[in-house]
């Protein structure tokens, strides 16, 4: 007869695609969100906390390469409606910018950190579950609002310790590219949705530049392009005349290494009450270079011409506030892949080089991105609500700070009372909440004491930097000892004998002295 073995246990692992933070790492994050955080309040934004769930009807059919609106997402049914976990946070501001926009102050300016969600194949460094950091403002139409969100980021990129010249803010506009498409022959003004399946794959091709290079770029806008291991990627089927107009574009965007790399001292007295004459800015920012290139691409397209002033006027407004083009950028390589884009868009890239998987040395890459999308709330109102805003990927800026060695994961733990005598637990509960009280962060052992070995290992396991010992001897004599763990793991890697019984670890203090000695020694050590 066949045993019964019960019901199953169920597995003890993470749901592939996420991932399990613990201490060190949460605490590290929370301290760079609380700088980006003190940037974005001095700019005068408020924070916004917004549910992890909504309407997938709320959340539209947004999400970078899918057509479904519950496509990529978490979604479920409940009540005769779809529900899902946001899979951003600029969603969920629309819905809220409709759903309180008589409340509300105008413009609306907004910032939010938190999880978000993707029903997406998980990979290596991709999950399903990840924090995003954002800032907004709607019901502002004006550029300068894009130009402020481009400052406010670099200040935030040099808060967490990105220094300057370890990254750049590359801004292009989506009017210009449409100006170029429209040259091109493959945007018409008055239908929209022609050609719109050749725009994609252009967009697509654009944002492979980095990787592709021109010609790969190139064979894209055209039949189409062969990798490397014979898969064969479909183009955009234009002409060469058209792929000309396109590849023009890009070449314009080649100045922009020129910009990358001024390092620009301008005296106060060219800007003169905080404006700078057309002839001052142009010969001084190279951002102009780029700017005129891109003035005779688009030059028969009134859509691109406006992007371009778009971009002049977003330009000289960051001249004036002295962020030049060794911080911030035109770039017309900047594509940006959500569809709900309608001006300015904008990157975070950082220079710096790592190396990959296989040993070889690379940029980092991008860590934040954003743009105006002036339709997003109008999906709500039926009325048009200007809006920008910026995203940064809060596990990728982290893994940035790791690589510059600007993080510190190795938190350090609780100052641990051990526990001597059972009887005594009144008296090493005083002294931990005691040691609480003037602000250093203490516990008591709760494991079984019996083995005294154990209590200590368990406070090296903790990284406790301090433990404190009273047996019932000291306790008479009204003393404790007190063990510096951090001096004692140091002396016993590296110290010879006589050094270690002259610079013993531990020392015995009155009993009235233990919140004065933990203090200096915690602060011996940082």
């Amino acid at each position: 007869m066949a045993k019964n073995k019960g019901p199953r246990r169920p597995r003890a692992e993470t749901p592939k695609g996420f991932r399990d933070y613990f201490g060190a790492e949460v605490t590290a994050r929370k301290a760079m969100l609380d700088k980006i955080a003190a940037v974005y309040h001095r700019y005068g934004f408020d924070a916004l906390e917004t549910s992890g769930v909504e309407t997938v009807e709320a959340l539209g059919k947004f999400l970078p390469d899918v057509d479904r609106p519950n496509e990529g997402v978490f979604a479920w049914e409940e009540d005769g409606d779809w529900l899902a976990l946001r899979y951003d946070l600029t969603a969920p501001l629309a819905r809220v910018a409709a759903q309180y926009r008589n409340d509300l102050p105008t413009p609306y300016r907004r910032y939010a950190m938190g999880p978000v969600w993707r029903n997406e194949k998980p990979g290596p460094g991709r999950f399903r579950q990840f924090y995003q950091c954002d800032a907004d403002t709607v019901g502002a139409a004006s550029v300068a609002a894009d130009a402020e969100i481009c400052a406010m980021l670099a200040d935030a990129l040099e808060a967490v310790g990105i220094e300057r010249g370890d990254y750049v803010i590359r801004v292009n506009n989506r009017k210009v590219l449409n100006g170029v498409m429209e040259v091109a022959g493959i945007l018409d003004p008055a239908d929209p949705s022609k050609f719109e399946a050749e725009r994609g794959i252009v967009l697509r091709a654009i944002d492979k530049l980095d990787r592709l290079g021109v010609e790969g770029v190139r064979a894209l806008l055209g039949e189409g392009r062969k990798d490397e291991s014979g898969d064969f990627t479909k183009g955009a089927g234009l002409s060469s005349a058209q792929g000309d107009v396109i590849i023009g574009f890009l070449n314009a965007g080649q100045a922009h290494v020129e910009a990358r790399k001024a390092r620009e001292t301008l005296q106060n007295e060219q800007i003169a009450s905080g404006q700078a004459c057309r002839a001052t800015f142009t010969g001084s920012n190279p951002n102009y270079a780029v700017l005129g290139l891109l003035e005779g691409l688009v030059g028969s397209s009134a859509v691109g011409m406006e992007g371009v002033r778009e971009l002049e006027e977003i330009a000289q407004l960051l001249f004036t506030q002295r962020y030049f083009a060794d911080r911030i950028i035109i770039d017309p390589s900047v594509v940006r892949g959500l569809g709900y884009y309608t001006g300015p868009v904008y990157e975070a890239e950082l220079t710096f080089e790592i190396k990959d998987e296989k040993g070889r040395p690379r940029q980092f890459g991008s860590v934040a991105g954003g743009g105006r999308y002036d339709d997003l709330v109008k999906r709500f109102t039926g009325q048009a609500v200007p809006a920008t805003g910026v995203s940064i990927g809060v596990d990728r800026l982290l893994a940035a700070l790791a690589a510059k060695g600007r993080l510190d994961t190795s938190a350090q733990g609780p100052v641990v009372v051990t526990v001597m005598d059972r009887t005594r637990m009144g008296d090493y509960m005083a002294m931990v909440n005691e040691l609480r009280a003037n602000g250093i962060r203490a516990e008591m052992y709760l494991g079984n004491p019996k083995n005294f070995g154990n209590q200590l290992k368990y406070a090296d396991k903790r990284q406790s930097p301090v433990a404190i010992i009273q047996g019932e001897d000291e306790a008479a004599r009204g003393v404790v000892q007190v063990k510096d763990l951090i001096h004692g793991a140091q002396l016993a890697q590296e110290a010879t004998l006589e050094e270690w019984k002259s610079q013993p670890a531990q020392q015995e203090v009155k009993r009235e002295d233990l919140v004065a000695t933990v203090r200096e020694i915690m602060g011996r050590h940082g």
